[in-house]
């Protein structure tokens, strides 16, 4: 029988294993969350579960990077991919996209995991981003990432992002924010996988 854990946050059960609670930042006007702990030879894998992460501007992208050792730059070398699948309210508008210009070809930017994020009081965004052994130092670092947002013009859009950060350097921090704006709420839990 599948893990409950695997089959709660859609991680694949061939990696996934029991979560362990590392720590939750909860966001209040906050221009960033950053994980700068707790990122270590610990765990070979580490989900970042985010929950109603609702931003101060309307129709904002929430993204995130990394970086190594006590460096807060937050500017690692990423190659991605990025598509998503939308449906309205209206039952109006419906598609599949790959979106070019939100993916990396080693690129220092954050990288987006959503589409944009509505800011009305009853939007927001909630998903994962899922980091493979951040602290090899003889492999690149790959993640996965999947969203669903209520959009600016009440769309449910399901977002996937997957990628490397092109070093074998440890990575022992995560930030993430919007393109714009604050995150005025929401909830950022980290595990590591068992």
């Amino acid at each position: 029988m599948a893990n409950f854990n695997a089959i709660r946050y859609n991680v694949p059960y061939s990696s996934a294993g029991n979560l362990k609670l590392i720590t939750t930042s909860t966001a209040s006007s906050s221009a960033t969350i950053s994980f700068t702990s707790g990122i270590d030879s610990t765990y070979k894998e580490y989900l970042f579960i985010f929950n109603n992460i609702h931003p101060a501007t309307n129709d904002s992208r929430f993204s995130f990077q990394a970086d190594t050792g006590t460096n807060t730059n937050y500017n690692q070398t990423i190659t991605s991919t990025f598509f998503y699948a939308y449906h309205d309210e209206a039952d109006s508008q419906a598609a599949v996209s790959y979106v070019a210009g939100r993916d990396q070809a080693q690129g220092t930017s954050f990288q987006d995991i959503t589409d944009g994020v509505g800011n009305d009081n009853d939007q927001s965004t909630s998903g994962y981003l899922h980091l493979f052994d951040p602290s090899s130092t003889t492999f690149v670092k790959h993640f996965t990432g999947l969203s669903n947002i209520n959009g600016g013009d009440n769309i449910s859009t399901t977002s996937y992002s997957a990628g490397y950060f092109n070093t074998t350097t440890a990575i022992t921090r995560v930030q993430f924010k919007f393109g714009s704006g604050n995150i005025d709420a929401g909830t950022i839990q980290m595990f590591g996988v068992l």
